[in-house]
């Protein structure tokens, strides 16, 4: 039997840690006469299956019902269970991949609105524009979509322009592709939607007048893009024709 320091410097965990996990039910201990705690080996093997569940970003809540199944079922069991908490948090950190790759595109539009504006010898207010830097959404709202009256140019020069489409061809080969009225709509293995948002981020720097959407649906991503009328035939080079 360990004490709990032997037990934190087998394991690794701090006895804070442990006695934590003690509290949540994740760990028990025994007691001797003079009231310590004692562990047995077993818990060392149990405080690895618990950082490798914590490593996959695993609540403690989720990680507590994964022991239950480890403890009283067969390894078939402890996959089948880990395989759905797994591909649920997949899905969750890919929306955040897309969700932050738009927040880096709005960074750069702010970021380039706030060189445009002129230096002024007063202390800030509205009217310098810089409160305006990030819109409010009823403002958002009223406004006319950036795509649509964005002009259809690259500035992209022929060499990046090609390596730019290759890089699309490689993410999108495979995809189901439908025709819309403005643009294309593909459906893709979710995977791939932390390189399409980080892509499409890019290309919006380059050629505004695409516009991007990311609809994550379990194991798919579909992913439109819409271009005004003129942009038709570059929506054509970049994404291929129709099949």
């Amino acid at each position: 039997m360990m004490r709990i320091s032997q037990l934190a410097e087998r394991s690794g965990v701090p006895a804070t840690t442990l006695r934590y996990y003690e509290s949540a039910g994740l760990l028990a201990a025994d007691r001797s006469p003079a009231g310590y705690r004692l562990y047995g080996e077993e818990a060392v093997e149990r405080l690895a299956f618990i950082g490798s569940a914590k490593h996959l970003g695993l609540p403690l809540e989720e990680i507590s019902e994964l022991l239950a199944v480890w403890e009283s079922g067969a390894c078939a069991e402890v996959k089948a269970d880990l395989r759905t908490r797994i591909a649920a948090r997949i899905t969750d950190a890919e929306a955040r991949v897309a969700d932050l790759a738009g927040f880096i595109t709005t960074l750069h539009r702010s970021l380039e609105h706030l060189d445009t504006l002129p230096d002024r010898p007063g202390r800030c207010d509205p009217e310098c524009g810089f409160l305006a830097l990030l819109p409010s959404r009823q403002a958002a709202r009223g406004r006319p979509e950036r795509w649509r009256s964005a002009p259809v140019a690259c500035s992209l020069d022929s060499g990046g322009l090609a390596e730019r489409t290759a890089q699309w061809r490689r993410l999108i080969d495979g995809a189901l592709r439908q025709e819309t009225e403005d643009g294309i709509r593909l459906t893709l293995p979710a995977d791939r939607a932390g390189d399409i948002a980080t892509l499409a981020a890019a290309e919006q720097r380059c050629c505004p007048f695409f516009d991007f959407s990311l609809h994550l649906d379990g194991p798919v991503l579909h992913l439109r893009v819409r271009v005004p009328a003129e942009g038709i035939a570059l929506l054509t080079e970049v994404f291929g024709p129709a099949a």
